[in-house]
């Protein structure tokens, strides 16, 4: 999929975002989608962990649940929030993947707070 424009995501916040949800910044969906693509895909769902939580780690900015679970949708994943079907043996993905989103590493009290919570770490080939 590639990179949605703040148009899609726009649509994308009135189709699949919760009523009462409030979406930061379009960027926060895109890092969302990033962080959600790295994990393994699993058939049953996930005991649930604090996804919008491991996100912000990762990309060093605040990430509210309902542009997590937009993102999950976009990308077709199943579950609900924080029980997506993604395997409880989380990946730490590769930093590359958020490379050209601006909002990334905008708030540095965010990196790195969640880091022990991965089971792997991502290495994408360029």
């Amino acid at each position: 999929m590639p990179n949605l424009t703040d148009l899609q995501i726009e649509q994308a916040i009135l189709k699949h975002g919760p009523k009462d949800g409030h979406h930061e910044h379009p960027d926060c969906i895109r890092m969302a989608i990033q962080w959600l693509r790295a994990q393994k895909r699993i058939q049953g769902r996930h005991k649930g962990c604090a996804v919008k939580h491991l996100v912000e780690s990762w990309a060093g900015r605040y990430v509210s649940t309902s542009d997590v679970i937009v993102a999950a949708k976009l990308i077709g994943l199943e579950g609900e929030y924080p029980h997506f079907h993604i395997s409880s043996m989380l990946v730490n993905p590769c930093v590359t993947r958020l490379e050209g989103i601006g909002q990334a590493f905008r708030m540095a009290n965010y990196l790195g707070r969640f880091d022990s919570e991965y089971r792997s770490i991502e290495k994408l080939d360029r």
